[in-house]
Parts: C-alpha cells; structure tokens; sequence
C-alpha cells in the first residue's frame, strides 16, 4: 500500500519526507487556502520535495476550464497528477487528458457507480471518501470493498488505482489495507498514529530501564 499525506503545509511534507514513508502528496483548495500561500508556490515546493506523485486540483467546472488549467498546472513539475471532479465535466476531462498521457485522480466519489465511470474515463486513481459517508451513517469501508470487487472484475481492461480519502482514524488504514486498495491518503496526524501503541510504549520503557541499569554503552569502549 502506498501512502499518501493530504496536506499543503510545506514543512510537515518535508518531515514526513525524511522518514522514507511518504510516497506522494493530494492537495485540494482548502487545504491550499489554510497556508495563506501562493497556490503555485506551494505546488512547486512540494513537487521539489516529494518524489511521488502530487495531485493539484482544477478549479473550474466545466471541461475546458479544466483542461485549460491542467494544461498550467503540469507545467510546474513532472509528478503532478491533475485532480478534477467526479462530474460529467469533470469525466470529459478526465478522458482528455488521459487520452493525452496525463495521470488524472478522480476525486470527490461517494458510490460505486461513480468509480465505475471513473476507470472508464482513464482516471488513474479514483478518491472515494470514507469519513464523509461515513458522517451521514453510511459505511464508507463497504464501498471500498464494492470497488475492489468491481475492478478486480476487469483487470488489464481498467487500470484505475484505488485511493482511500477522507481518512478520520488509523482503522480507516488498515481497514484499506484488508480489502486491498492501492493507496491511502491521510493527514499528517493520522499518518503518525499509525505508530502509536501503549503496549509499544510501555516495553520500550522497560527495556530502557533494564539497560541503563546495566551502566553500559552501545557507542562507547
């Protein structure tokens, strides 16, 4: 599974970096507009500092809108992935851009239906959101689960990778992870609790104990 951050905070993307964990980046206007940046500043920043793929998200809503900023957008760097809609418009734009070599991520997908339009429209990760169904009581890990089973269906003929978005707690992860989608797209928060353990926490600090106890050292004669 490949791990995605969701954020725009240059700084927290260049810790994260470091730790060697990090496989790419999806940005979206709120996140952008919560930096009080420049959009395009931000996205070049990022795509210097993370080797994966960037999603950057068109703003326009109709095809040609989009397809006129995506032609800017993949201008900043080689590794960004144009982020449209999951509407008619944003399909249409999908294709096109597809069509023409461009990786394009799906995103703002809430059925399966949707993602089956999708992978028909090219679309090289489709972003179901789970947390927001589930806030409306809806299981958003069942439609993980409805997309896999659709897409392994149909292998070789759709190549769409499943991105799972809206991530609200680490379960979210490995609920992913269980059923299979290629990738996960956390906040920065979320991506370090995956470490967190009291049991970890607790051992670590007995052994600590054990070992000062001793009045060694590892590095030292």
């Amino acid at each position: 599974m490949k791990f995605f951050v969701d954020t725009a905070d240059v700084d927290e993307i260049a810790e994260l970096v470091d730790s060697g964990l990090l496989d790419g980046v999806t940005t979206n206007p709120s996140l952008v507009a919560k930096t009080g940046r420049d959009f395009f500043q931000v996205l070049e920043e990022i795509c210097a500092l993370v080797p994966g793929p960037v999603s950057a998200e068109v703003a326009a809503t109709e095809a040609d809108g989009m397809l006129a900023e995506a032609e800017r957008l993949i201008k900043v760097a080689d590794n960004v992935v144009i982020k449209v809609p999951l509407t008619w418009e944003g399909l249409k734009a999908c294709r096109a851009l597809s069509n023409d070599g461009v990786g394009v991520n799906v995103t703002l997908c809430f059925s399966a239906a949707q993602a089956i339009l999708a992978a028909k429209a090219g679309a090289s990760y489709v972003s179901p959101f789970v947390g927001r169904l589930d806030d409306i009581g809806h299981d958003g890990m069942a439609l993980i689960s409805d997309i896999r089973q659709i897409y392994d269906n149909y292998v070789g003929s759709l190549n769409t990778q499943i991105l799972v978005a809206s991530i609200r707690h680490p379960m979210h992860v490995v609920e992913a992870a269980k059923i299979g989608a290629e990738v996960v797209t956390v906040p920065p928060k979320i991506l370090r609790q995956l470490v967190n353990h009291t049991l970890t926490d607790k051992g670590l600090a007995a052994f600590l104990a054990d070992w000062e106890k001793t009045g060694q050292s590892i590095t030292k004669d």
